[in-house]
């Protein structure tokens, strides 16, 4: 502010939102966020305003998430005001989304393609949460992002199981359970599992549940995870 650096406030107001976000302070880090996008947009530094825009959809989603933490329900089963601000989530993702598909950011694309799902997804709103979640792995391919695609995959496997679609379920935990070992990530690989027996245990195939279920216990005893 002392040498009138508007990109270089912004860019510190940005930072500011973020970290007050992961404090937990989400009003304040609202205010700091919208100060990014206020200068960026005076500016016209449009990648300042995608990024401010992403960001306040990301203080949203966090508060959302917060505040539901103490309602333990189903998604799509929330308070007004945890709905109202993962609307608000939305509503900056979608924001996001049509300014870098401008500036032709596939990268930037895929994250908000990935946040538009998962914030659908508590909503409810399984079928947009599956298009968004598509969109999100195809990009992942596009880029080898192995970790992205797992995440697409066990995301698109969660959202199915609530539209009661279990085969097609399993077959996109399967594909989390592959590349989490290709990953060699085995807290992912043990979720992999526990998700695949609950799904085969809704199939009625109990051999296969078990199977999947015993996997889950050896790996959580091999991290030492009560």
């Amino acid at each position: 502010r002392t040498i009138g650096d508007r990109i270089g406030e912004a860019k510190a107001s940005g930072n500011l939102g973020n970290t007050l976000k992961i404090l937990g302070q989400f009003d304040e880090a609202v205010v700091c966020c919208q100060r990014h996008l206020d200068i960026s947009r005076e500016q016209g530094d449009k990648v300042g305003e995608a990024r401010a825009l992403y960001n306040i959809g990301n203080v949203y989603h966090a508060k959302g998430k917060h505040l539901s933490w103490n309602t333990a329900q189903d998604p799509g089963y929330l308070p007004q005001e945890v709905k109202d601000t993962l609307q608000k989530a939305s509503e900056y993702y979608e924001r996001n989304l049509s300014l870098v598909k401008e500036l032709g950011d596939r990268a930037a694309q895929g994250r908000a393609y990935g946040n538009l799902g998962n914030t659908q997804y508590l909503l409810g709103n399984f079928s947009e949460a599956i298009a968004f979640h598509k969109e999100r792995l195809a990009i992942a391919k596009e880029f080898g992002d192995k970790a992205a695609e797992r995440r697409a995959y066990s995301n698109l496997g969660n959202a199915h199981i609530f539209l009661g679609s279990f085969h097609i379920s399993a077959d996109y935990y399967k594909k989390t359970l592959q590349l989490s070992r290709q990953l060699k990530d085995q807290a992912v690989e043990a979720q992999a599992c526990y998700s695949l027996g609950n799904t085969c245990t809704l199939l009625q195939d109990y051999e296969k549940a078990i199977e999947y279920h015993l996997r889950h216990l050896v790996i959580a005893q091999e991290l030492g995870d009560r």
